[in-house]
């Protein structure tokens, strides 16, 4: 917990059980942390050089902690100030680099990332830099970063970002397919299905976008594309691509309807409807869901009769009149 201000697992834990003591020997303090001397006296000047701790008067081989709410405070304050100053730094280099923009030689703007761990490590960048949205085409195949991989979404959505996601109908039968959707959907993100996306895209706000460059060879290549022309129209392709897909609806996103009392679909009938229209069959439909095929298809006869169809494709369209899936 106290990384944040410098200390690491060792030094902290050091430092807990000399609080908890108050003082102690050196010899018993290692004893207590189940460790060498040797180890323990390095983690004790470690402390004293961060202030956290002092060799006691009482005789040599004893040592005081300071205390936290004085030598604690002192090291946060120091880190604040190091983290201001870094962030001026950032700022002033990002104005730096929006004034030198227009100067900007074509080839630059453009990087070519290869290897499965820069991807990935440069798709976490992306999405952590992003300020207003992130949108992207998914495919059933990851390279790098499967979607219980990426840690960095969860954080970046928390921050208020906007993300727009279509994927192809594949990721809705893969194993964790629903589960990591549903979870996507219970954050509000919104989430679209085609048939097949024409490439895996993912953009940051309006200046950053990545897309694979080659699956040949040794190693996965990708291509991260700056503010030009070239993103423009990754941008108008995801657009294109979002119009045409049809909305997911999953667990908590497909809330309930009920209109001056009439009977209403209930969560799981707006479950299997929005995999319906997403093109999955009654059979996969109850299959990811943990339902039986005949329950399946009594919901589907249950939501055909409730909206007065004689097929499905009039029940798709009774659906999108009723709100019950929005484009």
């Amino acid at each position: 917990m106290l990384g944040a201000i410098g200390l690491d697992e060792p030094h902290e834990a050091a430092y807990r059980a000399l609080v908890a003591e108050g003082a102690a020997e050196l010899g018993a303090l290692a004893r207590r942390l189940g460790r060498g001397e040797g180890e323990t006296r390095a983690a004790l000047h470690a402390l004293e050089l961060h202030g956290l701790a002092a060799r006691s008067s009482a005789g040599p081989g004893r040592w005081v902690a300071a205390p936290p709410g004085v030598a604690l405070g002192a090291l946060l304050t120091q880190r604040r100030h190091e983290l201001d100053q870094a962030e001026l730094a950032a700022a002033l280099l990002a104005e730096e680099y929006r004034a030198g923009g227009e100067r900007t030689p074509a080839h630059d703007l453009l990087e070519v990332v290869t290897g499965t761990t820069a991807i990935a490590q440069r798709f976490i960048q992306l999405q952590l830099g992003a300020k207003e949205s992130v949108r992207a085409l998914v495919t059933g195949a990851p390279v790098a970063v499967s979607g219980m991989e990426n840690d960095a979404e969860e954080e970046v959505v928390g921050r208020g970002v906007a993300y727009r996601v279509v994927i192809e109908r594949e990721v809705l039968h893969q194993p964790s397919g629903l589960v990591e959707l549903s979870a996507a959907l219970g954050r509000e993100e919104r989430v679209r299905v085609v048939d097949e996306v024409p490439t895996k895209l993912v953009l940051a706000d309006d200046t950053l976008a990545m897309v694979p460059l080659t699956s040949r060879g040794p190693e996965p290549a990708a291509l991260v594309v700056h503010a030009s022309g070239l993103l423009d129209a990754l941008s108008g392709l995801f657009e294109s691509v979002w119009r045409e897909a049809l909305p997911l609806r999953l667990g908590a996103s497909a809330g309930e309807f009920d209109e001056g009392g009439e009977p209403a679909p209930d969560r799981t009938d707006l479950e299997v409807l929005s995999l319906l229209l997403a093109g999955m069959t009654d059979a996969s439909v109850a299959k990811q869901l943990d339902l039986g095929l005949r329950t399946v298809q009594r919901r589907v006869k249950g939501l055909m009769e409730l909206t007065g169809s004689t097929t499905r494709l009039q029940l798709g369209w009774h659906a999108y009149e009723r709100g019950w899936v929005a484009r």
